[in-house]
């Protein structure tokens, strides 16, 4: 008796190199929109409620490291094709579930297909159902071959001269390389499939006409957008699917309340998230797992990697990698954060203002052309335009720690580590190398001389020399 109802195995193939991509990177490594290749059908099938996700990659263990921690790596000793490829999975494979299989190299199932095809292999009580398309170009694709009555007969590849006829190659339903199978029929109709090809490999289509010579059905499940099972095998490819994926995730975020004014324009990874009543302007990046909350401006010209703001940010053409903004707080234009910076909340970096490693505290603004590194502010202080924290003496960093409602004059450079109490001042120009206390004014700078007639000198000097 079939539990069609138990949760699918999914197995995701992905042990081919992918010679066309003319790349030392693993074709299903190439990255779309954040992610690796294969980490999209595995990241649909566990979104589709997969009992066990199983990654089918080559000897070398290529994949390792780049699959999530609970997914199962099999390898497949041999290149000898799809059908080989599920075989390697045999062991992780339940007898009693249906299987669905999936190719690391389409990239763009997603999980409602998966849920749909797993619904419809049960609904029909099929041994096999098959995920079809129809393409105008179907040049490269297997060809579904049609039974009376509209069940699937086989699939003929056309890969390579022989292996299909002239009828068979004007068919324009194609094989997208997505299955599902009741998982002890699968696994006893594999042991069957010969090498009796043009290729000699052995191919999983080749499954579907054993099932059907035993009595048992073969159903085909059509998917209506052809994108949905699009593959990748060059980098023409790849970036038609990568411009697939990017709609997809720009409309996500529209339809939740973000304003994306050019979405030609902007690159969103896939695990960015996004606040209602944020805007992103043309021309921003948001990478890696980049969070934004809501009501921030972001952009143009903007890129985010990694980097974490809180609600009502705004940063206007600035580079943000890793760093942390917490509510209201306003970076930019030509704003550089580095790993480690954390802007409290209503603070501020301004113009061509770089921090790294330092906590900016709330209210505190850092206005422009300032270097703020290993340094901890306090609350409510300015630091004036050209402010440097010499942190690194040749051997070590060493940090700077500057209090509270501190007044810090333009051109000050405070050499670490060094220690500024709050409500203390600095005047323009200082070079602070002592701890100074709280409500002091340091004064490190020398006396103004003003020689008079100093310029009518130089000129008598330049005359008599010529």
């Amino acid at each position: 008796m079939r539990l069609v109802t138990a949760a699918p195995v999914v197995v995701v193939m992905a042990a081919g190199q992918g010679t066309r991509m003319r790349s030392r990177t693993p074709k299903v490594l190439h990255e779309i929109c954040g992610r690796p290749m294969v980490g999209w059908p595995v990241a649909a099938a566990l979104e589709a409620g997969a009992a066990r996700v199983v990654v089918v990659g080559g000897p070398d263990r290529n994949l390792a490291g780049h699959l999530p921690d609970d997914i199962v790596l099999a390898v497949q000793p041999v290149a000898d094709g799809t059908g080989g490829a599920v075989l390697a999975a045999a062991e992780h494979l339940d007898r009693d579930a249906p299987v669905v299989v999936l190719s690391g190299d389409v990239p763009l199932v997603t999980a409602e297909t998966i849920r749909a095809l797993v619904a419809a292999h049960a609904a029909t009580g099929a041994a096999a159902t098959m995920v079809t398309t129809v393409l105008e170009d179907p040049t490269g694709y297997g060809r579904v071959v049609r039974a009376e009555g509209g069940s699937v007969e086989r699939v003929v590849e056309t890969k390579a001269d022989g292996d299909a006829t002239e009828v068979e190659r004007a068919i324009d339903e194609v094989n997208t390389g997505i299955f599902c199978f009741d998982g002890g029929t699968l696994l006893d109709a594999l042991a069957q499939v010969g090498t009796d090809n043009a290729q000699g490999e052995r191919y999983l289509p080749d499954v579907l006409p054993i099932l059907r010579a035993q009595g048992d059905a073969v159903h085909a499940f059509v998917a209506d957008d052809p994108g949905l099972v699009l593959g990748v095998n060059d980098r023409v490819h790849l970036s038609q699917v990568r411009a697939i994926a990017q709609a997809r995730i720009v409309e996500r975020h529209q339809r939740s309340g973000v304003t994306i004014v050019d979405p030609a324009s902007t690159l969103i990874d896939v695990d960015v998230e996004i606040g209602p009543d944020t805007v992103v302007e043309p021309s921003s990046f948001l990478r890696g797992r980049t969070t934004i909350g809501a009501g921030c401006r972001i952009g143009p010209l903007t890129t985010i990697v990694d980097g974490t703001f809180g609600d009502d940010c705004r940063a206007p053409h600035s580079y943000v990698l890793e760093g942390v903004l917490e509510d209201g707080v306003g970076i930019g234009p030509f704003a550089y954060l580095r790993p480690g910076a954390l802007l409290r909340t209503g603070s501020k970096a301004g113009t061509f203002v770089e921090i790294k490693n330092s906590d900016i505290g709330a209210g505190t603004k850092v206005p422009h052309l300032s270097y703020i590194g290993d340094a901890d502010v306090g609350e409510g202080s300015n630091l004036g335009a050209g402010t440097i924290t010499a942190n690194y003496d040749g051997r070590h960093k060493h940090r700077t720690t500057i209090g509270a409602r501190v007044k810090g004059g333009v051109d000050t450079s405070f050499v670490a580590p060094v220690t500024v109490g709050d409500d203390a001042w600095t005047a323009a120009g200082s070079v602070i190398t002592q701890d100074v206390p709280a409500g002091a004014l340091a004064v490190a700078r020398s006396r103004q001389r003003t020689v008079e007639g100093y310029a009518a000198r130089v000129q008598q000097a330049v005359s008599q020399e010529s």
